[in-house]
């Protein structure tokens, strides 16, 4: 079984093949994911709003990213592991961003994810001259939510699109693995996918892209609330956990369960000698 690497991806592009991709954000997720064979994990910061209750991404820690991060790789043989570099975690200096990084290797993953465009070209050079495997992130990048007044789809004016066209082409000759296109035009998505070398992974951003990726949870069903238009349920995974939780209060306030073949025996039991016992 042939570990999924940087330039896998590459390859994968260059022939043709799409790219599958999914968030992890624990060790059983993870090792579901790797043995059914998803090409990419990616342990987003979007744990904080998925795992952890956060209303944005803004306030995840490097200490939850890593945390999180362990556990994936501890599941995980095939698959690409990507972690994504939070809030802050790099932002504030190329020192602490090859620091940060680093982390994120000695925690199990082979790249990390970083938001921007040409505002962070010097700290993706930094961290590819020294080893570190790069992917990108342009379009709706949730690190701006504030600034974007929300959630919206990017790229949609003339400036706007080529603002996103141009830090595309900037990240590939830099020399990130892939960039990751969220909330776009399709056409844009398209024209970008075909202008650089770097596989592109869409969310949101048409059927065009080299893969896509999607927040695991969205895809089984299992967010409550709003869901995002790009998000497809291929599993009613809130339905199916609700309905087995009440077969097992039901079971248990029944007395169906736990049942003589759920429990231990001991041959030769006499609840006498218990009783005989003295306090």
């Amino acid at each position: 079984m042939e570990r999924v690497t940087p330039i896998t991806l590459k390859k994968m592009k260059g022939a043709g093949e799409k790219i599958t991709s999914l968030t992890a954000y624990d060790y059983p997720t993870a090792l579901l994911l790797d043995e059914v064979g998803i090409d990419v994990i990616l342990v987003g910061d979007s744990l904080g709003m998925v795992m952890l209750g956060y209303e944005t991404t803004l306030p995840v820690s490097m200490q939850e990213m890593l945390h999180h991060t362990r556990a994936v790789a501890r599941g995980v043989k095939r698959a690409l592991v990507v972690g994504d570099m939070p809030f802050l975690s790099f932002q504030t200096g190329v020192e602490k961003a090859v620091e940060n990084a680093g982390l994120f290797l000695k925690a199990g993953a082979q790249a990390v994810k970083l938001e921007g465009g040409s505002e962070i070209l010097p700290v993706i050079d930094t961290l590819i001259s020294f080893g570190i495997p790069v992917m990108g992130h342009l379009g709706l990048t949730p690190m701006k939510i504030h600034s974007y007044g929300g959630y919206k789809a990017q790229g949609r004016t003339e400036e706007a699109a080529r603002r996103i066209f141009n830090d595309a082409r900037q990240l590939d000759s830099a020399g990130v693995f892939s960039i990751v296109l969220e909330s776009i035009p399709w056409k844009l998505a398209k024209t970008i996918t075909e202008e650089v070398g770097a596989p592109t992974i869409g969310i949101g951003s048409g059927p065009y892209c080299d893969g896509q990726v999607l927040v695991f949870h969205d895809a089984m069903g299992l967010t409550p609330g709003y869901q995002p238009r790009h998000v497809k349920k291929f599993l009613q995974g809130q339905e199916i956990f609700r309905t087995a939780v009440k077969s097992y209060m039901e079971e248990v306030r029944s007395g169906d369960f736990p049942s003589p073949a759920h429990s231990f025996e001991m041959k030769d039991f006499d609840p006498e000698f218990l009783r005989g016992v003295q306090k």
